[in-house]
């Protein structure tokens, strides 16, 4: 997500994604070092998993999937 986009990625696309029951969702956040990620609950999105530098997030629809966020942002500085 860049700064530019952060209303149409985490507000506009989360509607249609959820209009269209996508199952799973992840946002990547550089300037944070993190990961979100969301997945369908009754129709609505809910948070299932997040995460800092520090960990790992993990999938609910593909199962076993986890990242490491040091893996994705390693030594890059945003």
């Amino acid at each position: 997500m860049s700064k530019g986009s952060v209303t149409k990625d985490t507000v506009t696309k989360k509607k249609i994604y959820e209009r269209y029951k996508v199952p799973e969702f992840w946002i990547v956040i550089p300037e944070l070092e993190t990961i979100e990620v969301f997945t369908i609950e009754g129709g609505v999105y809910e948070l299932f998993s997040t995460t800092d530098v520090e960990g790992i997030v993990k999938s609910k629809v593909i199962e076993g999937l986890e990242v490491d966020v040091n893996d994705v942002f390693g030594d890059f500085s945003f």
